[in-house]
């Protein structure tokens, strides 16, 4: 029965995956370009007092990056080679900037060429000559830079399981984009203002597959997932959108260009920017020197899941729980003071009751992070109450009370700045051979436990 209830579900989990993949790739009608989350913030900017006339010649990929290939090299570049179009519309979504062309400059001069040749050959439909062309525009300021960087790879990982078959796994990256952008002025050629901002590309791989062999040379397999790559020119827009505002405001600040009201110096779209700049300011370039989103005081309680590992066959999995005090003492060090309850059985053999007062240390791998790896050791001293299947209990009363130290390893994750999760596997060994009541061969009794609870930090960061 249990075994038929499996095979109808993963069907139907591959049957679900297909419908999806359908839906993913079916054709679409082009449609307009969607705005992106930065747009909002530039074209929220108040008005100016006069547009300013502004040239880009070219806003060039100057960071040398080719797309990552598994099968090869790939001349493929990582980033989009027409980044002076995005930075133009993204002026003119300003509302600051009346833009020229100098990108497409000696197209525009050929054309114009032909124009005045043409006027020179032909007359008007009254018989007199036509007027020359007007003048081009010239720029009070031109655009440079550029991108800069793309770093590939910053952050990666990834978890997964396996069991009796059925198993699941993600892994995810991040890379980082950097763009350059500065405001020269035509008149001498001083360098008015220069900014730069970064941009984070999330990929995301996630993965759902079953294999088993459910009757004999009748093997069952089904794969489902998906994956997301964040789009590189999106994240590539933002960036270029977030330097355009950057450099308005900035420009508004150091008296280079004017506001139509003075008084929108104290308007949210300021104090955002200002709010922003400071916490970027505050924030280490590197991730070693990022500050521990750990080190500090959190209170806690897990949901327990113990094994036995002794001289009785057929252990059992048993539920307890335990409360527990976090105090981090360095960027990757924390100590756990803790006290719980849980049980320990064998199958018709035994069971226990086990109360525990638990010190520990743990280690975060990256506690600059909201997910991290950790390992974690410690020592207890716990009470048992070991019965046989008579009901009867056979260790004296000062054998009850025995020390066990404990490794393990897992994860936690902070789903806000205050509350987080976490999860771990736990070995137990117990310096006494009378944890389920008999003492039998040469090693001491042991048990494995699985952890899993939320903590509420007393402090913030």
């Amino acid at each position: 029965m249990v075994k038929n209830f499996i095979i109808v579900f993963l069907i139907a989990l591959f049957l679900s995956g297909c419908m999806m993949t359908e839906s993913l790739v079916k054709q679409n009608p082009a449609k307009v370009g969607s705005s992106t989350r930065v747009e909002h913030e530039l074209v929220s900017l108040p008005d100016p007092s006069e547009k300013i006339v502004a040239a880009v010649y070219k806003f060039r990929d100057q960071s040398g990056q080719y797309q990552t290939s598994a099968t090869g090299v790939s001349w493929s570049t990582a980033v989009t080679q027409g980044a002076t179009s995005v930075l133009i519309k993204a002026l003119e979504e300003s509302g600051w900037f009346v833009v020229i062309e100098r990108e497409g400059l000696s197209n525009l001069l050929n054309e114009r060429k032909i124009i005045r040749s043409s006027r020179a050959n032909f007359k008007g439909a009254d018989g007199q000559e036509l007027a020359p062309l007007p003048p081009l525009l010239y720029a009070g300021v031109i655009f440079e830079g550029g991108i800069i960087s793309y770093d590939k790879n910053i952050l990666t990982g990834g978890a997964g399981a396996k069991y009796f078959g059925l198993g699941a796994s993600t892994q995810y990256r991040q890379d980082k984009v950097t763009i350059y952008l500065r405001a020269v002025s035509t008149q001498n050629g001083r360098i008015l203002k220069t900014v730069y901002t970064t941009k984070t590309i999330l990929s995301e791989v996630v993965d759902v597959g079953f294999y088993r062999y459910v009757e004999y040379k009748r093997l069952f397999e089904a794969e489902a997932g998906y994956s997301y790559n964040e789009p590189v020119q999106i994240c590539v827009t933002e960036a270029i959108q977030k330097a355009v505002r950057s450099l308005i405001i900035e420009g508004v600040v150091d008296n280079l260009w004017q506001l139509k009201n003075p008084r929108d110096v104290n308007s949210l779209a300021f104090d955002a920017y200002f709010r922003e700049k400071e916490d970027a300011r505050n924030e280490p370039l590197l991730a070693e020197y990022l500050p521990s989103k750990r080190n500090r005081v959190g209170l806690g309680i897990n949901l327990l899941n113990t094994l036995y590992t002794g001289d009785y066959p057929d252990p059992q999995f048993k539920l307890g729980g335990n409360i527990y005090l976090d105090t981090g003492i360095s960027k990757n060090f924390t100590l756990s003071f803790g006290a719980g309850k849980g049980m320990l059985a064998a199958e018709s053999n035994f069971n226990t009751d086990i109360y525990m007062a638990d010190f520990a240390v743990k280690y975060h791998f990256f506690p600059q992070f909201n997910f991290s790896p950790l390992v974690r050791a410690g020592t207890s001293l716990f009470y048992f109450d070991a019965k046989d299947k008579n009901g009867i209990n056979n260790t004296s009363r000062e054998d009850r009370i025995r020390p066990l130290i404990s490794m393990g390893s897992g994860f936690d994750y902070l789903i806000s700045d205050m509350v987080g999760i976490n999860l771990q596997i736990n070995y137990n060994y117990t310096f006494t051979d009378l944890l389920d009541g008999i003492k039998y061969g040469n090693r001491n009794d042991q048990y494995w436990d699985g952890q899993f609870g939320i903590i509420f930090y007393l402090t913030k960061n």
